[in-house]
C-alpha cells in the first residue's frame, strides 16, 4: 500500500493553471478608485504659462479681452487711431453682444486683425469660442496675447 494514499487509494494531480480571481478583484477596485477621483479633477481650467516676446502685433488691431465673470471688452488699439479718433474701449456683457460688436468692428475695418487677450483663469473653451466666432466672421488673422 505504498501507492495508496488516504483517500481510497487514488494519487493526487497537481493543477498547472493560473487563478485569475484576484486579479481580476485587484482590477477592480482600481477602476472603482479611478472612476471616484475622476470627476474631482476640473479640466476646464489651464493655468497657461507665460511667454516671451515672439513677434511684434501688427500696428493696428482689434483687441479683445476676455474676464472671467463672463463680460468682456473690446476696442481698436494701435499707433493710428485716426479712423477711431477717440475709441475707448468697451464693455460687453454677454458672447452675443460681443460677436455683434466685432462683426460692425470687422466690417468698418475688414483688413484689421484680432488679437484675444484673457485672464489667466478662464476657461480654456471660452478663449476658443471666441477665436472660432472670429474665423466665422471671415477674419482670417486672429491671434493670442500674452504676458511678459
Amino acid at each position: 500500500m505504498s501507492n495508496s494514499s488516504l483517500r481510497g487509494g487514488r494519487s493526487r494531480k497537481f493543477k498547472s493553471e493560473i487563478n485569475v480571481v484576484p486579479y481580476i478583484d485587484v482590477m477592480l477596485v482600481l477602476l472603482i478608485i479611478f472612476m471616484v477621483a475622476a470627476p474631482l479633477t476640473n479640466p476646464g481650467v489651464i493655468n497657461l504659462p507665460t511667454a516671451a516676446k515672439s513677434a511684434l502685433p501688427p500696428s493696428e488691431y482689434i483687441q479683445i479681452a476676455l474676464k472671467q465673470d463672463t463680460t468682456a471688452t473690446i476696442s481698436v488699439n494701435g499707433q493710428s487711431n485716426s479712423r477711431n479718433a477717440g475709441a475707448q474701449a468697451e464693455k460687453i456683457g454677454s458672447r452675443a453682444a460681443l460677436v455683434q460688436k466685432l462683426r460692425a468692428m470687422h466690417e468698418a475695418n475688414p483688413e484689421l486683425p484680432v488679437m484675444i487677450s484673457a485672464e489667466k483663469d478662464i476657461k480654456y473653451d471660452d478663449v476658443i469660442q471666441v477665436i472660432s466666432e472670429a474665423k466665422k466672421l471671415g477674419i482670417n488673422r486672429v491671434g493670442l496675447a500674452t504676458k511678459q
